[in-house]
């Protein structure tokens, strides 16, 4: 069979990139604006080089106007979720997902699966206040695509040429393309707290997401101690976080840490493909989380890390998950 052409094949191969950056209208009737980057890796803490290997997100959040279809939508949805988006936000991520052994060629039987992943996706922020606190409930769906077509294959290989680190030989085994649409909420109940000038907030939170990437039910519990903020920031597979401070300027902090357990009924980076035959392992329906990290700001700029470990997610795991997140944020 004559292969195809590199151009074309290059082409089908970035179009899926560029209709999942069409997900990201601009911010008409919004205020507010700020856009961060974070970047996600388990070399920030721990020797290893595998499993979740690291992640970019993009993100721009917003508080929208009333004519914004963001806050159009939050108020035509049922009573219940979310009746105002007090802030929204825009992403776009990528991530790269191997085995712990990158240097073989062969198919790892029982480590995880070689996947790419990019996705745009779009979230709600609603605040009710209540005695003593607030309640958030956060809102998302995410639209992208798993397999090749991600060129996670492509990228890491150059950055470990470029860092001369060990060359990804496995991609071959990766799981194929594969459309992915999912949605998620979560809902987090703060108590607050004045404490040595400071505030101390805590609580307990829900989610569940549906789609053919995640379907899950967790329950977790979140504190904070610091200058006022919005949120912690969230760690994958948990929905994306409208972590932030409120309004201010000068210098401000706040460390935070937090317990999160997972009922995993879908995952298909480790179930493999929905539709058609790839590698998959045995999966974990009951998974925990532990994290922690502070965050810092000056005037319009923020920086947050988040260092997390993950139980075993899979039988025949070696070793705990452990990854961070560096995220730094614009006000603009």
């Amino acid at each position: 069979m004559p292969r195809p052409c590199p151009r074309f094949y290059n082409a089908r191969r970035i179009l899926p990139l560029l209709m999942v950056a069409g997900l990201l209208p601009a911010t008409a009737n919004a205020a507010d604006e700020t856009f961060s980057l974070e970047v996600t890796n388990d070399g920030m803490i721990s020797a290893d080089d595998g499993h979740y290997t690291s992640g970019v997100k993009f993100e721009l959040g917003f508080t929208p106007g009333q004519a914004h279809w963001t806050q159009r939508l939050a108020q035509t949805l049922p009573d219940g979720l979310i009746e105002h988006a007090d802030r929204a936000q825009y992403r776009l991520v990528h991530q790269i997902y191997t085995p712990n052994n990158i240097e073989a060629t062969e198919l790892i039987e029982d480590d995880r699966p070689y996947a790419g992943l990019v996705y745009g996706g779009v979230s709600l922020y609603g605040e009710t206040p209540t005695t003593g606190g607030h309640t958030t409930t956060d809102l998302h769906l995410d639209v992208g695509m798993v397999g090749p077509s991600s060129l996670a294959d492509s990228i890491q290989q150059e950055v470990h040429r470029l860092t001369d680190s060990d060359r990804p030989q496995g991609w071959d085994n990766q799981i194929n393309d594969e459309a992915v649409v999912n949605l998620g909420m979560r809902r987090q109940w703060w108590q607050e707290i004045p404490l040595a000038g400071k505030q101390l907030a805590f609580g307990p939170s829900a989610s569940a997401a549906l789609g053919n990437l995640y379907t899950y039910a967790s329950a977790g519990y979140s504190i904070r101690f610091g200058d006022e903020a919005r949120s912690v920031p969230n760690l994958s597979p948990g929905p994306a976080s409208s972590a932030g401070f409120t309004d201010g300027g000068g210098f401000r902090w706040y460390v935070f840490a937090g317990l999160e357990g997972y009922y995993m009924a879908q995952n298909l980076l480790l179930d493999g493909n929905t539709f058609s035959s790839s590698h998959s392992v045995d999966r974990r329906e009951w998974v925990g989380d532990v994290s922690a990290g502070f965050a810092l700001a000056w005037e319009d700029w923020q920086m947050s890390f988040a260092a997390l470990q993950r139980s075993d997610e899979f039988r025949g795991q070696q070793d705990p998950d452990k990854f961070a997140a560096l995220t730094l944020s614009k006000r603009l």
